[in-house]
């Protein structure tokens, strides 16, 4: 498990870091970033149950990462967080087990439409997420708030895609958060919930731990960086960050349940020509 895949050469390891730390600086901003990392993981040559454990680590490493730096900044309410990480995490250990017993196919009308609401949403209103207009914790607030992480925790765990537009767009809706302090507490519930995948891909033994620890830490990099510019440029910078990356994710759904494209597949054969 310390070496390198059967048939890899350096330049498809060194184009493997390329791409991890691109996905760690837009996960950072506003999630996301499993659409390029995953795809670099098999691309490399990993077993794909293999890839998806080793993608776990180290994105939960970069993730660390990210909310160290919003939480140097002050933009993560630790109160909050206290009351709702756990939920969160419940919910993703649900929703691992869960998958093993429904296809997660089910899902993806559901979470297309909900995401195409969230885009829709944010394009009308103009001034969403614009200025941070949280006074406090209240009773209904936290009670809509623990129903959104542990359905969000249990989404991440079950299926995934999505999941940072969404837990973005549910902080600024429920707490009237901006995007800056919006994006820096999602990733403690995002941190939450891919913990509990992490556990139990390394109880099973899915993971190559060279590929996982060394990506670690150039996810970890990329995630400090952009979430440095996340803080230093707000919300201005975030929202329009946060609007493509829903559009991508939107249409990477829509093309795989509709129209049936395999767009990670393509995205593997594409990166492999160049490693």
């Amino acid at each position: 498990m310390f070496s390198l895949v059967e048939g890899a050469s350096l330049s498809s390891f060194i184009f493997l870091g390329l791409a991890c730390f691109c996905a760690a600086f837009i996960d950072a901003i506003a999630g996301g970033g499993g659409l390029i990392s995953l795809p670099a993981f098999l691309a490399s040559g990993l077993p794909a149950h293999v890839a998806l454990g080793t993608n776990k680590i180290a994105a939960c490493c970069s993730t660390i990462a990210s909310s160290a730096k919003f939480a140097q900044s002050g933009k993560i309410n630790w109160t909050m967080m206290k009351k709702l990480a756990i939920f969160s995490f419940i919910g993703a250990v649900l929703g691992v087990k869960t998958v093993v017993m429904i296809d997660s196919k089910y899902l993806y009308p559901i979470a297309i439409v909900l995401l195409l609401l969230v885009l829709i949403y944010t394009l009308h209103n103009k001034n969403l997420g614009e200025e941070n207009q949280f006074k406090e914790l209240t009773s209904q607030n936290i009670k809509y708030g623990i129903i959104m992480a542990f359905v969000m925790g249990f989404y991440d765990g079950f299926f995934g895609p999505g999941t940072g537009s969404f837990l973005i767009f549910a902080l600024i809706r429920i707490f009237k958060l901006d995007f800056t302090n919006a994006s820096g507490n999602a990733k403690i519930l995002n941190l939450s919930s891919n913990i509990a995948s992490v556990i139990v891909f390394s109880y099973m033994g899915k993971v190559n731990l060279l590929y996982a620890f060394s990506m670690a830490a150039i996810m970890i990099i990329g995630a400090t960086i952009g979430a440095k510019m996340a803080v230093t440029r707000g919300s201005k910078f975030i929202k329009p960050m946060f609007l493509i990356v829903t559009t991508i994710v939107l249409t990477k759904m829509i093309a795989e349940s509709i129209f049936h494209i395999d767009i990670s597949s393509l995205i593997k054969s594409y990166m492999s020509i160049f490693i």
